[in-house]
């Protein structure tokens, strides 16, 4: 997703001046473009997150849209005072950028694990927090956050969903429903995406239809909006790369309370204990049964029980 979202932020920056690049000495690779193209609206602050948090904030309190980008929870967690004290008290035009949702960097072990971001970020007041499925949704989400007056985080992702040009576009406010079935709603957040569409086609070919659900905003979305796109499903599985409490089923399961809808919500995600293995993302995904066919496994057995 890095290289779209370079690419999307060229396209933003061509059409608006105000827009600006802040990154903490990241994105090689693929900003190059960018730092040639827009060189006064391109800022390495080096290796210090926190500050990138801070001149950020500087600027858009000066009139810039300003892209803070890093790794992992190096642009959250390391920085979390500034974004909320700074950043999203103040409304400025920050957007947050994490590249590394989950255990997209998963060689590295747990310190890059961004595993605790969503809980984190959507538990900031006014923080719009997006986290796209494909490449797709990157653009979309780019386009929402420059024009959205405040701060927000965006979420991406090593891996992500192919969808077809022609599948339910995102927009402010909604969950794109990519695919339809009665006998379970799979609700999914974040490149995983691809692993719970391939779920949902070996279901579809043993006959069991699911509706497929791609959570990309995870606040500021109305509890009513949310109902809505789960359908009529007695099962709801929500799929994230990230810990139990606090992400994708804990906005999933507040919606439905709210709301006083009788449902079984089941959390597939990593549980809530920190993961001391080290290895590629599709492995510690297998590891915590989040791959396609663990999935579909999971699904399967519990569908076939009603």
């Amino acid at each position: 997703m890095k290289v779209h979202f370079a690419n999307e932020l060229e396209r933003l920056a061509a059409n608006d001046s105000r827009v600006v690049l802040v990154t903490g000495d990241l994105g090689f690779g693929a900003f190059e473009g960018f730092q040639e193209r827009f060189p006064k609206q391109y800022l390495n602050v080096g290796v210090a997150e926190q500050n990138m948090i801070g001149v950020s904030t500087g600027l858009a309190l000066s009139g810039f849209i300003v892209f803070a980008y890093s790794i992992g929870n190096f642009s959250t967690l390391r920085c979390l005072e500034q974004i909320r004290n700074d950043a999203a008290y103040h409304r400025a035009n920050v957007k947050v950028v994490a590249m590394g949702g989950g255990f997209s960097y998963g060689p590295l072990g747990m310190s890059h694990h961004a595993t605790e971001d969503i809980a984190v970020m959507r538990a900031i007041p006014e923080v719009l927090t997006l986290a796209p499925g494909s490449t797709r949704n990157v653009g979309e989400c780019m386009t929402i956050l420059a024009s959205h007056q405040g701060t927000g985080y965006l979420r991406l992702d090593k891996s992500f969903a192919d969808l077809r040009h022609d599948s339910v576009p995102f927009r402010f406010g909604t969950w794109p429903v990519l695919r339809e079935g009665p006998r379970a709603t799979l609700v999914s957040v974040g490149g995983i995406l691809a692993e719970v569409l391939d779920a949902a086609d070996t279901l579809a070919s043993e006959g069991v239809f699911c509706r497929v659900v791609n959570a990309v905003q995870l606040s500021q979305i109305q509890p009513e909006s949310i109902g809505d796109s789960l359908g009529d499903a007695k099962h709801i599985f929500t799929v994230e790369e990230h810990v139990r409490t606090g992400g994708l089923f804990g906005l999933v399961s507040e919606s439905i309370a709210r709301l006083r809808m009788s449902r079984e919500v089941v959390a597939l995600s990593i549980g809530d204990e920190f993961e001391t293995s080290v290895g590629s993302q599709s492995y510690l995904r297998t590891q915590h049964e989040l791959s396609a066919h663990q999935i579909a496994e999971t699904v399967r057995s519990l569908v076939s029980q009603t």
